[in-house]
């Protein structure tokens, strides 16, 4: 996979295929001052400004007929500090290329997403999260922040510095590319540890009937339930006193390659081709695994490859509301004769204080919804929509919605002190695009 999705003749294309667009320029800065001189002239030229991660987001989040900034050369570890458990990282550098180089020194972030081609400012602006107990969200994982202003300016800050850096800090750890360009991360680490990984087909009603104690249980907890089944699989995963036992060559390769990637793209070409086989290919789908157990680096057991392309749309909703959600969304497919072939993926967060987190000031789960590239999504993600929002549902900032600023303004209890600190850094509206437009207003 390509560090950025793009397309011929200038015009960048996202990951999921759904988003397009050719900007008027695009930079690729080799140091932050580089980086800075190009905001600069940009804002002289009068156009608008917007780095571009890896294309992982399904929302328009990073389009710009302006200037589009490649952060690909600003990559690797700044430092590393092992007295205050933290590393420093360029905002450009792949989240696959941080683990590797943390695993060589013997440490390793706390919690991960479930993939890592994401860059670590793409990952951390959009809110990406795994799941967890105690910890999931990448960015309240956040130490320091170095970001570029709208006048060109080098902005550090953390929760030890001024009252004004305390509060940008606050918002811009989820920032949304709102407030600047992001230019180095620091993050807290820890010493490397093992996890063991179990996973177990398990029925959607036993799940849901025994969900609060699975998740009490585990400290990190996640199922993906397979739509027309009443089947789902689950993951546990706890921290180990080892020894290590990965998943074996041929396992491993039948598990994640040949049944999640290989296969699986098999059916979804099926059944985007002759919807009706769907229902069948997904009991059928859900009954291949079966239950496992192995015992890795933490970056080896969050993170699997995803090789088959789709779309997706995520909510976070109070954690209290999953299993009625569940419930409404299953019993929606089941009465909407909607053709649903990719597993509903379900995770949890514990409440956090940053501003746009979709954890903010709340337990959450998530429920996150998928649709095979090229395959008509709109109907499942409509009706899906409608019973998120019902539950006071916020929506992941990467991934497909039709939310604005009216809908955020009540679903978030700090979003006007977001707000008014990008009416600060950016009045002009320098890094201003329609997304944005659209979930943050004027």
């Amino acid at each position: 996979m390509s560090s950025t999705a793009s397309g011929k003749n200038g015009t960048w294309r996202n990951w999921g295929g759904n988003v397009t667009v050719r900007p008027a320029r695009e930079v690729t800065p080799a140091s932050v001052d580089e980086l800075a001189a190009a905001v600069r002239r940009a804002a002289e030229d009068g156009l608008k400004v917007k780095a571009v991660g890896s294309g992982h987001s399904f929302t328009s989040i990073a389009a710009t007929d302006g200037v589009s900034i490649r952060p690909q050369l600003l990559t690797g570890i700044r430092n590393i500090d092992r007295k205050a458990m933290t590393v420093t990282v360029e905002a450009g550098t792949p989240l696959r290329r941080l683990n590797m180089a943390l695993a060589r020194e013997g440490l390793s972030l706390t919690n991960m997403g479930d993939i890592m081609e994401q860059t670590v400012s793409g990952a951390t602006s959009t809110g990406t999260h795994g799941t967890g107990r105690e910890s999931a969200s990448l960015a309240a994982q956040i130490r320091e922040l170095e970001l570029v202003t709208a006048d060109g300016s080098v902005l550090t800050c953390s929760d030890k510095g001024t009252e004004e850096e305390r509060a940008i800090f606050a918002a811009a750890r989820i920032g949304l590319g709102a407030l600047g360009i992001v230019t180095a991360i620091t993050f807290a680490v820890e010493p490397l540890f093992l996890l063991t990984a179990r996973e177990e087909p398990m029925p959607l009603d036993r799940v849901l009937a025994e969900f609060d104690q699975l998740w009490a249980e585990n400290e990190h907890f996640e199922f993906y339930w397979f739509p027309h089944t009443g089947n789902t699989n689950t993951k546990r995963n706890n921290r180990s006193a080892g020894p290590p036992q990965p998943v074996g060559q041929l396992a491993g390769w039948f598990e994640d390659e040949f049944l999640s990637n290989g296969l699986f793209h098999g059916v979804q070409l099926l059944g985007r081709a002759v919807p009706a086989v769907v229902p069948t290919a997904a009991r059928i789908s859900s009954r291949a695994l079966s239950a496992r157990s192995y015992t890795d680096i933490p970056y080896k057991v969050f993170t699997s490859p995803r090789r088959v392309r789709f779309v997706e749309m995520e909510y976070a909703v109070p954690r209290e509301a999953l299993v009625d959600t569940l419930r409404e969304l299953k019993a929606m497919v089941d009465r909407s004769g909607l053709r649903i072939n990719f597993p509903v993926e379900v995770r949890t967060a514990p409440a956090d204080d940053i501003a746009l987190s979709t954890a903010s000031a709340r337990d959450s789960a998530y429920v996150a919804v998928h649709m095979f590239r090229g395959t008509p999504y709109q109907a499942y993600f409509t009706a899906a929509e409608r019973i998120f929002t019902a539950h006071e549902g916020r929506p992941h900032w990467g991934k497909v919605h039709t939310r604005d600023a009216e809908y955020f303004a009540k679903a978030y209890p700090r979003f006007g002190e977001f707000t008014a600190l990008r009416d600060r850094l950016d009045p002009d509206r320098l890094f201003q695009n329609d997304y944005l437009r659209r979930v943050l207003g004027q």
